[in-house]
C-alpha cells in the first residue's frame, strides 16, 4: 500500500484531490480512496502499486501544493536528522557573519555554489573562514541576536516529533555557536556542527577538524539508526544543499526543502511551496495533534 499526499499552501478542494485520484488510476495505481488530514489545506490518496507511475501522474496537478508519495509502512518516523541553515533557520549563517566582517557578497556568491554543488564542501569552507580573521568574537552573538531567525514550522515539526517519541539531531555544516543555541530552542535532541577556533577574542581564521560535511551527515543518520535500533525506513532526512544529499538519499524519506536544483532532482518528496509542518502532514499527523511552538 502507498499514500500519495497532496499539501496545500493555502487551500485545496475536494475536487483537486478527486483529479489528483483520476489520474493515478489512469497511471494503473490502483486507488482505493482518498481522506483529509486537514480539510482543505491536506489530504491522503492510497494506492496499491507503482509509486514511480504516481509521482509522474500527479507532480504539479495543484499549482502551490506539494506532492509527497511513499509507503504507508513506517509513515511515522521514529528519527528525524536535519540541516540547519536555510533549513531549520532562514539564513546562511556564514554569509551573515560575513557582513559584519564588510565582505558578505564575496563569501555568499562562494557558499551558493558549495550549496549548488559546484565546489568541494571543506574546501570551499576552509576558503570562507580564512577570510573572517580577525573579525571580533562578539560578532557572532551579535549576528545570532540580529539575523538568525526559525523557519516557520520548525519548532511545531521538532516538538511535534520529540513528543511523540521520534529522536531528532541537528547536523550542520555551519558553527556550533548558531547550531547549539538554535537546536536547544527548537528541541533537537543533539546538536553537530563545525567548531570556529577563536584566540584572543578574535576568529583565527579556522575551523576544528576533521570538518563536519556530508559524509558527517550520512554518517550520523546510519550510527543513529543503528543506536535506536529502528527500520531505516522510519527515518526522515531534510535539507536545501549538496552537503545534504548523502543523508537525504539514506533516509527512508529524503525531503528536499526549498532546495537548490541539485538536490530537488534527487530527493523523494521536494517541498517548494510549505513551511515545515508540511513535514508532519506527510506523516499522517493532523493539525490537532501538533504540539505548536
Amino acid at each position: 500500500m502507498f499514500i500519495a499526499t497532496l499539501i496545500a499552501a493555502e487551500s485545496i478542494a475536494a475536487g483537486d484531490i478527486s483529479a489528483a485520484a483520476d489520474r493515478l488510476d489512469v497511471a494503473g495505481c490502483l486507488v482505493e480512496g482518498w481522506t483529509w488530514i486537514d480539510e482543505g489545506r491536506a489530504a491522503d490518496i492510497r494506492f496499491a502499486s507503482d509509486a514511480a507511475a504516481a509521482r509522474k501522474a500527479i507532480e504539479g496537478i495543484v499549482v502551490g501544493a506539494d506532492v509527497a508519495v511513499q509507503p504507508a509502512a513506517n509513515r511515522e518516523k521514529k528519527l528525524l536528522v536535519a540541516d540547519m541553515d536555510s533549513t531549520m533557520i532562514t539564513v546562511e549563517c556564514i554569509d551573515e557573519l560575513a557582513d559584519y566582517a564588510g565582505i558578505k557578497a564575496q563569501i555568499a556568491e562562494v557558499t551558493e555554489r558549495a550549496m549548488r554543488g559546484e565546489l568541494d564542501f571543506a574546501s570551499a569552507l576552509d576558503a570562507r573562514v580564512a577570510l573572517l580573521e580577525g573579525l571580533d568574537e562578539n560578532a557572532i552573538q551579535r549576528c545570532l541576536d540580529e539575523r538568525v531567525r526559525l523557519m516557520p514550522g520548525a519548532k511545531t515539526l521538532i516538538r511535534t516529533m520529540r513528543a511523540r517519541g521520534a529522536t531528532t539531531i541537528l547536523v550542520s555544516g555551519g558553527f556550533t555557536r548558531f547550531a547549539e543555541p538554535v537546536g536547544t530552542e527548537l528541541g533537537f535532541h543533539r546538536m553537530i556542527a563545525n567548531r570556529l577556533l577563536i584566540e584572543d577574542g578574535k576568529l583565527t581564521g579556522k575551523v576544528a577538524k576533521p570538518i563536519v560535511d556530508a559524509t558527517t551527515k550520512e554518517v550520523t543518520l546510519l550510527g543513529a539508526i543503528d543506536e535506536l535500533g529502528i527500520d531505516e525506513q522510519a527515518t526522515l532526512a531534510v535539507g536545501d544543499g549538496a552537503n545534504d544529499l548523502p543523508m537525504i538519499r539514506r533516509a527512508g524519506l529524503g525531503v528536499a526543502y526549498h532546495a537548490k536544483p541539485i538536490v530537488a532532482a534527487e530527493a523523494g518528496v521536494r517541498i517548494d511551496h510549505n513551511d515545515l509542518t508540511a513535514l508532519l502532514y506527510i506523516q499522517g499527523i493532523a493539525p490537532s495533534e501538533w504540539v505548536r511552538g
